[in-house]
This record gives structure tokens, sequence and C-alpha cells, in this order.
């Protein structure tokens, strides 16, 4: 196992724990798409099948099994333990939309027409898209968690270090799978468009407060630069109460 992966893995770990650390801390899941967190456990549930058939290292074995354990448990946080928090009004993507498509590409490009290559090829397909719900979410609520960027970030920093892990494969072992290697590229490139959008978003807010900033400040200036407002101020400055050299007004006649 090469340094990449090897940090690939612990990255893609570390997103998980974020997420559901971040669930289980707040008793909320406000801002999760669900609907996201159904496809990863469809992933990990189609992809991890081998886990009755083969034996790979311990490593493998846990890094499955404990992918598949997260997985659901942040669907039964979302939704069962604080269904009440969950935002459905704004996680409305329609996931068939990736489930159908995928599973008809899976049947067709995989590297052999069998059930568990054609289940891997499909949890393959379907995780390069999975995030979408999630980042439709924020774009309809307009904004992202704190907790949540830093979710979206491991998880790209997982799919990019696998493309080098790939590269690394090529050179070294000669390994090339081209399924694999298109679909992270396609999930790299989602993540790489949220970060910029997110980025220049901020970049134009941070602007538009800068502007703010300067036309309050203009503002400010002008007012103390108006004779009235330096007259009042001279009068405050010399310890007198406002109309208290006034010329007094007449008394009024007693009828």
């Amino acid at each position: 196992m090469n340094v990449f992966r090897l940090t690939g893995d612990l990255s893609h770990l570390a997103a998980i724990i974020i997420l559901l650390l971040k669930i289980w801390k707040t008793r909320s899941c406000a801002g999760i798409s669900g609907k996201s967190q159904l496809l990863f456990a469809m992933v990990f549930t189609t992809r991890y099948l081998d886990l009755f058939t083969s034996f790979i290292s311990f490593y493998n074995t846990s890094m499955k099994l404990i992918y598949i354990a997260c997985a659901y448990a942040t669907v039964y946080l979302i939704y069962m333990k604080f269904k009440a928090t969950y935002d459905g009004n704004h996680d409305t993507f329609r996931v068939e939309f990736l489930v159908v498509p995928v599973g008809g590409l899976s049947v067709l490009v995989n590297h052999d027409f069998s059930p568990l290559e054609i289940l891997w090829t499909f949890s393959i397909y379907l995780e390069s898209v999975a995030i979408l719900p999630q980042l439709f979410m924020i774009s309809k609520t307009g904004e992202a968690e704190t907790i949540t960027t830093h979710y979206l970030f491991f998880l790209g920093l997982y799919r990019a270090l696998y493309l080098f892990n790939w590269i690394w494969r090529y050179s070294f072992e000669g390994f090339f799978d081209l399924i694999a290697i298109v679909a992270g590229v396609v999930q790299t490139i989602l993540y790489c468009d949220f970060f910029y959008f997110t980025k220049r978003k901020e970049v134009k807010f941070a602007s538009i407060s800068a502007k703010a900033r300067d036309q309050l400040l203009s503002s400010a200036q002008r007012g103390q630069n108006n004779p009235y407002y330096e007259r009042r101020t001279a009068v405050f400055a010399a310890g007198e109460a406002p109309g208290q050299n006034a010329t007094p007004a007449p008394p009024t006649a007693k009828i």
C-alpha cells in the first residue's frame, strides 16, 4: 500500500467521523442531505459484498466494515433519532435520476459481466455523483455550515489522493482501471467546482461588506465636516448644555 492510498483512506474516514460527530454533538442533522447519505450507504453495501467471498488483509476488511457501519449509523441518526431536525424541505434532489442511469451504465460498461462485478461497478459510478444531493441542498439554502464544509473538504481530499494513488500504481505496478479513474475524476471535479464557487461567493460578500463599510465611513466624515456638527461639538466640549446660550423665549402672558 502506498502513502497516497493510506492518506486517502484516512481522509475518507475523517470526513465520515466529522459528520457523525457534528450530528451527535449538536443533536441535529440540519444542513445534511439524508439522500446523499443513503446513496453512500448504497455505495458501500454494493461495493463490499466481497467481504463474504474473499479476504485481502485485516486492514482492508476493517476499513470496509467501518465504512458500512458509519454509513448506516449516519442514516439512522438522520432518519430516526434526529428526524425532527432533518430539513426535508430543501433535500429535494431526485435521486432516481442518478440511480437509474448509473444502474444501466454499470450493466453496459464493466470489467466482467457477473453479479458482484456489476454491483462493484455500480458503486464506483454511484459514488462519483452521490454528493450531488448535498451540493444541491446547499445551493438551495445558500449557505453551508463550517462542519459541513470540512466534511466536503475531506471527501474531496480523499478523491484527489486516490487520483495520485492510481498514478502511483500505474507507474510502479502497471495497474490501470479506467472505470475507477474516470469516476474519480468526475467526483473530484464536482468537489473542486463546489469549493471554487464557495470561495468566489465569500470574496464577493467580502467586497460588498468593504464597500458598505467605506460608505458608512464616508458618510461619517461628511457629517463631521458639517459646520453645524462642528458648532455642536464645540458647545459640548465647553461643557454647555444644548440651548444653554440660546435667547430665552418671552414669558407667556397670564390672563
